[in-house]
């Protein structure tokens, strides 16, 4: 049986691809090596039994190449970053995915399964309840409330506090370019499966996080950007209040939602979360990470927000466990993992560079009034 992996050299792909290897398959996998990610070209982690493809998603020829021989596919490459390049999520993340059942519906492909990587972004501002009216599936927060420092997410209706619940699949409503790119990407892949009789897959990742992660990736996130800080001995700058909860999964729990649901037709056709149903707040994160590494530094709270950031995002598991999924490490053997994995990286000062400017840059990292007076 053979796999083919879009993005399989990047951080998920290639555990995916060490996978299916061990059950046997025959793995390929497509990947435009981008240069923000991947700058030394192939990466070592990449098994040398991997039959690997240069090539884009974005580009039908590629696809027509890589697809050629494949049972089933894992679409795992993305476009991710801050940067207000709206067309080219839509191109890439959206077009992208409908191209590949373009290919498939015009070569006739006897493709078995499809499996797409979406994202917990979907969500956008959360799932709240409020005390009078309930659930509440609010816009983003309001700009002028931001700039004050004022971070929790408060009622349309009735402007109470209202109480982060866990993301539940049937709400989503994504606000961020990255996040509305994915809810589109996975309502093309099912719908279209679905049009051509093709049993498909959304999985709904929350923060994924462990070895292999990129370094030079921005996107990479709170892992790269505190752990880079805390071994030159700064102190991790925290959003807002530092209060934000998130939700950390282990890549190898990932891992295995895709095993799972590449085997499993109960899961066909349905879009599912990926998480640890676990809240970890911003600065618990950052005081496991510094102890993780040796360091004894305190976070900074310096009153900045990110542009689109939601306040609470943690996913209920619940769907996903019904066909006997569990996460298998906590946030832990997280740390512990990708510390370890960082600490064997040489020459790791190639790997510095200042992303809060770079944010600040594009209006996207923001002070709020109240502390900066």
């Amino acid at each position: 049986m053979r796999i083919l992996i879009s993005g399989g050299a990047g951080f998920i792909g290639s555990h995916i691809a060490d996978r299916f290897l061990s059950e046997g398959w025959s793995v390929r996998v497509l990947d435009n090596l981008h240069p923000r990610v991947h700058p030394g070209g192939v990466p070592e982690h990449l098994s040398p039994q991997v039959e690997f493809i240069l090539g884009d998603v974005t580009k039908r020829a590629d696809w027509e190449s890589a697809l050629e021989g494949v049972a089933v596919v894992s679409h795992q490459a993305a476009y991710q970053d801050y940067t207000p390049d709206y067309s080219q999520f839509i191109a890439t993340n959206v077009t992208g995915t409908a191209l590949l059942f373009e290919v498939i519906a015009e070569k006739k492909l006897p493709i078995r399964k499809v499996v797409v990587a979406s994202s917990q972004a979907v969500y956008g501002e959360g799932q709240y309840d409020c005390p009078e009216h309930k659930r509440v599936v609010p816009q983003g927060r309001n700009i002028a409330d931001l700039d004050h420092a004022r971070w929790e997410v408060r009622c349309p209706v009735c402007g109470q506090a209202l109480l982060p619940r866990l993301l539940e699949e049937p709400f989503p409503k994504p606000l961020s370019p990255y996040g509305i790119s994915k809810y589109c990407q996975e309502t093309t892949a099912l719908g279209l499966a679905r049009l051509l009789g093709i049993p498909c897959v959304a999985l709904r990742y929350s923060i994924t996080q462990g070895p292999r992660q990129s370094l030079f990736n921005q996107y990479s996130g709170i892992a790269r950007i505190f752990t880079l800080r805390l071994l030159t001995g700064c102190p991790p700058v925290a959003y807002e209040d530092g209060l934000l909860q998130r939700d950390y999964v282990h890549v190898q729990d990932v891992v295995e939602a895709n095993w799972l649901v590449t085997r499993d037709d109960r899961a066909n056709g349905e879009a599912f979360n990926v998480g640890s149903g676990t809240a970890t707040t911003v600065l618990q994160y950052a005081r496991m990470l510094a102890h993780a590494l040796g360091k004894d530094i305190d976070p900074e709270l310096p009153g900045v927000y990110r542009l689109g950031d939601g306040r609470h995002s943690v996913s209920s598991i619940a769907k996903l466990k019904q066909l006997g999924w569990m996460p298998g490490k906590h946030l832990d053997d997280i740390l512990r993992d990708f510390v370890a994995w960082v600490r064997a990286l040489p020459d790791f000062n190639r790997y510095a560079s200042d992303a809060q400017a770079e944010l600040r840059r594009m209006n996207v990292l923001r002070q709020s009034h109240e502390d900066s007076k």
